[in-house]
């Protein structure tokens, strides 16, 4: 079975919650940005790991820069024996028909075909796809909050999606995928001219089925999906012991940055602000767009929380109204006001992969080696390069009202123990 995969993500928090499906098998998973793509990383992401995931960065770009984007970055990192696993968001954000379709070009440069089975079902977040279509818990992704604050196409259908992007495909809906002779039908798609199977998945055991079937397939397809599908390709394979992942035990806090503007975080920031041992500093966007004097004092402020022991939760203060088009420019102000304290941070925390890599980019990480799950969509990991600290991502939509209460205390677990289970 296959165990050397190369994930292409288009954010840094998707790239790490589908890479710790294989690491959580025991494969060694890490994911990387930036200079490793140029052959230009110091070292610290070893190039051959059984599972090397990319950060594309290329959430906010325009469909032809996504797509260059990716085509640049498949020709420098897909080698012949890795399984590739193109991750694309489980609603739709960014650019996933023209980076797909990027890749089914670069593909079929090589070799001459290409087959793709699409499944971005994420059934334990609340995403599954119906008729071709994606759903947010239960309802059509077109009511969704995340669908209003942030989409590309003018509908959840997948099909128009894909097809808007020239990609030839076919539907698999939910009585095939549940077939015993699956396997069977997506060979029969594939002979047919179909480049892309767009699978139905309400459920894990659906996404199982897909995982099993289209693993069995020769010769092997690509995949298009999130972590609901990393972690059912990541169940067919066979676990691999390794040994515990280890840090020096740290009395510092914990640095808890929020970036997204969805209501989940929001929530999860007013439940882990009321807790003891948690200091919440919102900060304006004014501070980060144009006052280095507050942004020095935001980083004297969590300077002193960190060393006291307490955890630092600094949340980018943006009302409803904010210009999204900001979002960059305030995740650089932020990196820049925090890294003077970068080095003193016992354990680090951000929610939005935008938000988390800038920061840690800023800090001097190349990479994160990914270590466990805190929960569906949350990687745990340790933070490669000039810094080296235990380190959780969570994408903005993902989680409940608790989830950063459990992140808080899973890094101080692992900080103060030095272990990570």
């Amino acid at each position: 079975m296959a165990g050397r995969w190369l994930i292409l993500a288009d954010d840094l928090t998707g790239a790490a919650d589908c890479a710790i499906a294989f690491g959580r098998r025991g494969l060694p998973a890490a994911v990387t940005w930036g200079e490793v793509a140029r052959g230009e990383a110091r070292g610290v992401v070893p190039r051959d790991l059984a599972v090397l995931s990319y950060d594309a960065d290329s959430r906010g770009l325009s469909a032809p820069a996504a797509a260059e984007r990716h085509a640049d970055l498949l020709r420098r990192l897909l080698e012949p024996e890795r399984v590739l696993f193109k991750k694309i968001d489980s609603t739709l954000r960014g650019q996933p028909a023209a980076e797909t379709a990027a890749t089914l070009a670069c593909l079929k440069a090589r070799t001459g075909a290409a087959f793709g089975i699409c499944a971005p079902a994420f059934p334990a977040t609340g995403r599954t796809t119906v008729a071709g279509r994606v759903r947010v818990d239960g309802r059509p992704l077109e009511e969704a909050e995340v669908w209003r604050r942030d989409h590309s196409y003018p509908s959840a259908d997948l099909e128009e999606v894909l097809g808007g992007a020239g990609i030839a495909t076919q539907a698999v809906p939910l009585a095939d995928i549940r077939a015993p002779d699956l396997a069977a039908r997506l060979a029969r798609i594939a002979e047919a001219g179909a480049s892309v199977a767009i699978c139905d998945a309400e459920t894990d055991a659906d996404l199982a089925a897909i995982a099993a079937a289209s693993l069995r397939l020769a010769p092997s397809p690509f995949f298009i999906g999130s972590a609901g599908l990393a972690h059912a390709l990541a169940g067919v394979l066979e676990p691999v012991a390794t040994a515990p992942v280890r840090v020096s035990p740290n009395p510092a806090g914990s640095l808890i940055v929020v970036g997204s503007l969805a209501a989940a975080s929001r929530a999860a920031t007013r439940r882990l602000a009321a807790r003891d041992g948690v200091v919440h500093l919102p900060v304006p966007p004014h501070i980060l767009l144009d006052d280095p004097a507050g942004r020095a004092a935001l980083a004297e402020r969590v300077a002193a929380v960190i060393a006291s022991g307490a955890d630092a939760l600094v949340e980018i203060a943006m009302g409803a109204d904010l210009d999204m088009a900001l979002g960059p420019r305030l995740a650089r102000g932020l990196a820049e006001a925090l890294d003077p304290v970068a080095g003193r941070i016992g354990a680090f925390a951000a929610t939005g992969g935008e938000t988390a890599a800038a920061l840690l980019a800023r800090f001097g990480v190349d990479g994160i080696r990914l270590v466990d799950e805190i929960e569906p969509g949350v990687s745990l990991g340790l933070t490669l390069g000039r810094l080296s600290v235990p380190v959780a991502t969570k994408a903005g939509a993902f989680g409940d009202a608790d989830s950063l209460i459990r992140i808080g205390e899973r890094l101080r677990a692992v900080r103060l123990e030095g272990r990570f289970s």
